[in-house]
């Protein structure tokens, strides 16, 4: 039975983080975005994020933030959350989950601990811009 059972594979779906320049800090921040580098839309999107790891000899947890989004477009990127500058010392989870040609796929995403930072950044799909990525 289990043999039966097809698990389809994510392919072109990725998630990445970048820095933007935000007003209200007036500083760069870093931001995850989903990016879908295919030809066809995803629907009924769902990205869980949550940060685990160790600071300071102390083990740290984040809140777990759930986002939601209808649609997003092919070959296109959406914009998921602003990462805090302490979170970035935490292996950073996105559990991403949504329907594809009425087929459901879901990936986990990890950012490992220290891998965020400017000199690792690379260009990124779709977006054309600096920042870390992770397929």
């Amino acid at each position: 039975m289990k043999k039966d059972i097809k698990i389809p594979v994510v392919e072109n779906v990725y998630m990445a983080v970048m820095q933007e320049w935000n007003d209200d800090f007036m500083e760069k921040t870093w931001y995850a975005y989903l990016i879908n580098d295919s030809d066809d839309k995803l629907e009924t999107v769902i990205v869980v994020s949550n940060a685990t790891g160790v600071i300071d000899g102390e083990e740290r947890k984040t809140s777990m933030m759930r986002h939601a989004f209808m649609e997003v477009p092919a070959n296109s990127a959406i914009k998921v959350e602003m990462l805090e500058e302490t979170v970035l010392q935490l292996h950073n989870s996105f559990m991403v989950t949504f329907f594809k040609n009425n087929m459901l796929f879901d990936k986990n995403y990890v950012f490992i601990a220290g891998t965020i930072n400017e000199e690792d950044t690379v260009e990124l799909p779709v977006i054309a811009k600096e920042g870390i990525l992770v397929k």
